[in-house]
């Protein structure tokens, strides 16, 4: 694709986007919620504490939304009040955010961090939990005896729309980065220092990931069906984690113009494509699956996932 060819692309998505995204802020107004609940720093073993703290404040989150005429958000609130979820935070205020944990966490040898993409809220947020339950219910059926895992959901930041400006800038990538940063130190002291943690990425999740990557304690870092993360290449992201990357066979994102082009003093698109090979990425198969499919159960991509989060790199399937 020219130059040109890209840069008339990339217009045409802000173009609808500048269209698009008043009318959407328009038709949802803001719904009210409590604060946060004020919590000391968590440790391993006031976990159950800071679950029930959390599950408490989604529950009088439900109530104010329902009270607000708003039965969709607090439906989903209702869901993260539920007495069996584990919501290391929780956030109802505008688009929401939370992190669930699947597992363990206090026991676990190895830790997975999930990072979504484009469109992930409070109100969408059940296709994410799905996620992290299928990769959760994949780990603990094939961990070797003796070994535990735990699965964290992050929902750390507010995503951009699919359609939006904000999706081929990495305006919220970079707002997200020092969230992901701080989340992740803190993990390490909660989970204890042999604690083998991997960073999955998906889409914008992945640019998100790419901007916080510099010095982050993790072990692996895996981006699926990702736009780009900003950077040149792998060495380019300054990790000391193995970088990984993946796209299913039908994932449209790998239509979308791995390119990065100053336009009215915004930096757009994300630049080399991941699974390529100037990248220099470790590319693994990812089955013939679509955007929304890694974490689909039984599928190649998940069952690379879960190798690549135990650490049984050696039998990842190579693309």
């Amino acid at each position: 694709m020219s130059l040109r060819r890209v840069i008339r692309a990339l217009l045409a998505v802000l173009v609808t986007a500048a269209v698009a995204v008043p009318l959407t802020a328009a038709a949802r107004p803001g719904i009210p919620a409590p604060a946060p609940a004020a919590l000391p720093p968590v440790t391993a073993t006031t976990l159950e504490q800071a679950y029930a703290a959390n599950r408490a404040n989604a529950e009088l989150a439900a109530r104010m939304a329902a009270a607000h005429g708003d039965a969709h958000r607090a439906t989903a609130d209702r869901e993260l009040a539920a007495p069996s979820r584990k919501l290391l935070s929780f956030d109802g205020r505008g688009a929401g955010r939370v992190t669930e944990v699947f597992g363990d966490l206090a026991r676990a040898d190895r830790v997975a961090v999930l990072v979504p993409g484009s469109d992930t809220s409070l109100d969408t947020y059940e296709r994410f939990h799905e996620a992290a339950a299928s990769l959760h219910r994949r780990l603990a059926r094939q961990a070797p005896a003796g070994t535990s895992t735990a699965v964290l959901a992050w929902l750390g930041y507010t995503t951009p729309g699919t359609v939006s400006a904000t999706v081929v800038t990495r305006d919220r990538a970079d707002e997200a980065a020092p969230s992901l940063r701080e989340f992740l130190r803190g993990l390490r002291v909660l989970a204890g220092p042999d604690t083998r943690v991997t960073l999955l990425c998906h889409s914008y999740g992945s640019v998100v990931c790419g901007r916080a990557a510099d010095g982050l304690e993790v072990e692996d870092l895996v981006l699926v069906g990702s736009p780009g993360t900003g950077a040149d290449s792998a060495a380019g992201l300054r990790t000391r984690a193995r970088v990984w990357a993946a796209r299913g066979a039908d994932d449209w994102v790998a239509e979308v113009p791995h390119v990065s082009v100053d336009l009215f003093g915004t930096t757009v698109g994300f630049g080399t494509d991941p699974v390529s090979p100037s990248f220099g990425a470790r590319v693994f198969t990812a089955g013939d699956g679509g955007h929304s499919d890694y974490f689909r159960p039984g599928s190649v991509s998940l069952a690379n996932l879960s190798r690549i989060v135990l650490g049984e790199t050696g039998e990842v399937t190579r693309a």
